[in-house]
């Protein structure tokens, strides 16, 4: 067995990272493409390498002098490389390719070994490495029928969307036998580059091949393991992101904040969505209105207003509609003065937006991150606050005063002339019987100092809509907010949320009560792991303390290098200095119970 590795692009798109040099020597994480890929090959028994270069080939033979002395490499080149595709520099190599056996594979791959040793000890003479497709993904793709036979390539110009269950993307990795090569492939690369010339893919030979009978080509699915196609600086980051050491992975993950559908192994409890809404039909709702709300403009922030004002029940001049929260608590601190005060630990967004200078850090002497009304009307006081912020549910800990003590909290800072900001994103998490909102317009205006943020994103399931509300009794403040803020700040995908959302209200109260009842069913579990002691929760998560000798931090490397389970490590947060502390998002019960089991792989691996 040999193998071929087709090495003669530029790799244009890359940029700067093959102004130099050619593609396959594109530095991942401190080690080249190519020298992953002979790695590989070598680990596997490979000896024998046929590598066709073209751009700046002499660089790679230089720099892959001396450091393989236990294969033998051979180069063929390709001197017409920038005038041509890889379907002629594989026609180039095809004497070597039909002297024996042969892993095909292409040079802008990073991948897993252990996919070429499996790959060898497949039985099947000819194999595809395959994967099931993602909406990342891009280039030809397969349709397999039960025995893993090929029945069909589909190119770009074929491909249909309607049909993605059906499809597995070539991860451009094959093995195939020489009398295959002799006897089928050869014959139909030649003719197929003599009627479309030689700027085409080799893989729509295999597109031709696909339709033969005889000509016993399958797929070989590679579910689980790690592979990524570099082709432009984004690939690269991705790749660098899946392959970074366990001590690095954890970083590159956190540093992304978001776009995990391009990580589809990656279970999400680092980041807070309802998993119970939106609903199957409000999704095709969605989905039907695409191509509108792709091509037109949305509306400006007083319909955003309107809206959201039906919603929530506020008078329109009484609520501001954001890209997301975060916007609306960064404009809102424009136009609060003097000293703003924040129980900690808490989401770190009003901690940033009020700035060290302003801002005041309340800390619970409780031990538990509980605290009670009168304790922050007390520092409200002693600090002569200008305005104070509660997150109710709180994020990390959870901790949730009911409706009496809130209510008591806006009378108590209203006499005392300082803004409340109550953040609702969680409370519709709340059991039945506590969840409550501010969100009124009478109670709004007679309590002018109180502003109401909610997360959208986070409550409702939408955080891509990018969604977030601030209602005030200040419609002063409301005013000069929506002024400053972008006219299209929110676009057509969430405004029409907005507009369709309330003939979902009983499926959203719906999901907000299996929140609940999951919470706690989760919540019970991993109190009887032994490893972690949780703390009680009205949100859709969970807080923990590591009662063992781990630390978080490698608790959660070993969850995301091992599981590919991202939690949120909470070292180094603002009010956690003693201990060792998780936060735990809590999402469907399959996944919860697959963190479950996980966790029970830590501890030992027949204890859960």
């Amino acid at each position: 067995m040999q193998a071929l590795i087709l090495a003669a692009g530029m790799g244009k798109r890359l940029g700067k990272y093959t102004k130099n040099s050619t593609k396959c020597m594109v530095d991942v994480n401190g080690k080249t493409l190519i020298e992953r890929s002979l790695e590989a090959l070598q680990a596997a028994g490979i000896g024998r390498v046929i590598i066709v270069i073209g751009f700046r080939g002499d660089h790679l033979k230089e720099f892959l002098e001396g450091r393989f002395p236990k294969l033998e490499i051979v180069y063929i080149d390709n001197p017409i490389y920038d005038k041509t595709n890889n379907i002629y520099s594989l026609w180039l190599a095809r004497e070597a390719f039909a002297s024996d056996d042969t892993l095909l594979l292409e040079s802008d791959l990073i991948f897993e070994p252990s996919i070429i040793r499996e790959l060898l000890k497949a039985k099947s003479p000819n194999l595809a490495v395959v994967s099931r497709f993602e909406s990342w993904m891009d280039g030809t793709v397969t349709v397999l029928d039960e025995e893993d036979d090929i029945v069909s390539v589909v190119d770009k110009a074929h491909f249909r969307w309607g049909d993605i269950e059906d499809y597995y993307k070539t991860v451009n990795i094959y093995k195939f036998s020489k009398e295959f090569v002799r006897d089928h492939y050869l014959p139909f690369l030649e003719a197929y580059m003599s009627s479309r010339g030689r700027n085409e893919y080799y893989e729509q030979v295999l597109k031709v091949l696909a339709f033969l009978e005889n000509a016993d080509l399958k797929g070989f699915r590679v579910k689980g393991r790690r592979w990524y196609e570099i082709d432009d600086p984004h690939d690269l980051s991705v790749a660098e992101t899946i392959f970074a050491d366990d001590g690095r992975k954890l970083d590159k993950m956190q540093e992304r904040y978001g776009g995990y559908w391009r990580f589809p192994a990656l279970l999400d409890f680092c980041y807070l969505v309802n998993p119970y809404f939106p609903p199957k039909r409000m999704v095709k709702e969605i989905k039907s209105s695409f191509t509108d709300l792709m091509s037109q403009y949305p509306s400006g922030a007083k319909v955003q207003s309107v809206l959201a004002a039906k919603v929530f029940g506020t008078a329109e001049e009484q609520i501001v509609v954001g890209n997301g929260a975060a916007e609306l608590i960064a404009t809102l601190f424009d136009f609060i003065e003097g000293p703003v005060g924040l129980p900690v630990p808490s989401f770190n967004e009003y901690a940033a937006r009020a700035g060290k200078e302003r801002l005041r850090s309340f800390k619970s002497s409780r031990g538990n991150f509980t605290y009670s009304v009168q304790d922050l009307l007390d520092f409200a006081r002693e600090n002569r606050l200008g305005a104070l912020v509660l997150v109710n549910p709180d994020n990390p800990t959870g901790h949730f005063l009911n409706e009496s003590d809130v209510r008591t909290l806006v009378e108590g800072t209203g006499a005392m002339g300082i803004h409340l900001i109550v953040d609702e994103s969680f409370v519709d998490f709340a059991e039945e019987g506590f969840k409550f909102s501010l969100m009124s317009e009478t109670y709004l205006r007679e309590h002018s100092n109180l502003a109401v943020v909610k997360s959208i994103s986070k409550s409702y399931g939408v955080p891509g809509f990018r969604l977030g509300v601030l209602a005030t009794g200040n419609e002063e403040m409301a005013t000069k907010l929506r002024k400053v803020l972008p006219v299209w700040n929110v676009n057509s995908f969430g405004e029409f949320f907005l507009q369709i959302v309330d003939k979902y209200k009983s499926d959203y109260r719906e999901a907000c009560v299996r929140i609940a009842a999951e919470r706690k069913r989760f919540s019970d579990l991993l109190s009887k792991t032994g490893m972690v002691a949780v703390y009680p929760s009205q949100a859709n998560y969970i807080l923990c303390r590591l009662t063992g000798p781990e630390t978080s931090r490698a608790l959660a490397e070993r969850l995301m290098s091992v599981h590919r389970i991202f939690i949120k490590d909470l070292a180094g947060k603002a009010g956690f200095h003693e201990g060792q502390f998780i936060r735990l998002a809590v999402r469907s019960t399959e996944d919860n119970d697959k963190l479950l089991r996980a966790l029970g792989d830590i501890i030992s691996p027949n204890r859960m």
